[in-house]
């Protein structure tokens, strides 16, 4: 299965009282969260061996893309995945990605082949894939909680939580929880929408003191515990701690 879309995304980080504060201010609007509430992210992403992907978008070019294998739910049990691409170009962010099995779509990477039924999508991937000699590089991880509305059904917000990364147990499957982030006590809110912000929404972020900010999930991993001495070191440790051993077996 194919899909593609288009959609502006806006970023903040807030504390968890403006969270809440935000909350209850859709609810008032008509949203309400996701039927499946509450679902565990995560993705993994793909670069080159020096990390040349990650390090070309976090200089904000007005062109970048990146691939990744994502899935939803539970470690341990997890068999659907979406393989994409994302692009994004002068503020706009572009998806195209197709649905296979965990194992369709990393044994697929690694040989440099994928299903007919993937179809342009799957070709564009391998092209990427080739073109970069691409290879799993991070695991970032969260718990997510989505808003919708039927009255404005342009408009998605999500609240990300417990974000984590590991760039070892390169396996979505694996429990092993990684290096958190971010505060406990913080959320990474996104907007996504077809262009501007409905004035309402507008209205709410003033009254809670939010304001938009940059943030990449793997960026944030890259420059603090890859490319960091300091932050290598920690994440070593943490690697090779008794706890990610056990969990990453």
């Amino acid at each position: 299965m194919e899909e593609s879309f288009a959609r502006v995304e806006t970023k903040y980080l807030l504390s968890a009282a403006q969270a809440e504060a935000l909350e209850c201010g859709l609810m008032q609007q008509g949203f309400s969260r996701s039927d499946f509430g509450s679902s565990r992210v995560q993705s993994l992403y793909y670069d080159t061996e020096d990390f040349a992907l990650i390090r070309a978008s976090l200089e904000r070019p007005a062109y970048k893309e990146k691939l990744r294998l994502r899935a939803y739910g539970e470690p341990g049990t997890l068999s659907a995945s979406f393989l994409e691409i994302k692009k994004k170009y002068r503020g706009v962010v572009y998806k195209r990605r197709t649905t296979l099995t965990l194992r369709e779509a990393m044994e697929g990477l690694a040989a440099g082949w994928l299903p007919e039924s993937t179809g342009q999508v799957g070709r564009e991937i391998l092209w990427m894939n080739s073109r970069y000699s691409l290879q799993p590089a991070s695991v970032i991880s969260y718990d997510r909680d989505a808003w919708f509305s039927k009255k404005e059904p342009g408009v998605r917000i999500t609240f990300d939580r417990n974000l984590s990364f590991r760039d070892w147990a390169l396996d979505l499957n694996s429990r092993d929880p990684g290096i958190f982030l971010i505060p406990a006590d913080q959320r990474l809110m996104e907007i996504k929408t077809g262009g501007h912000l409905p004035l309402w929404l507008v209205s709410l972020l003033r009254e809670a003191d939010v304001h938009r900010t940059h943030f990449s999930k793997y960026g944030l991993a890259y420059q603090r515990y890859i490319r960091s001495e300091s932050g290598r070191k920690e994440r070593n440790d943490e690697k090779c701690s008794p706890v990610s051993l056990l969990m990453g077996a």
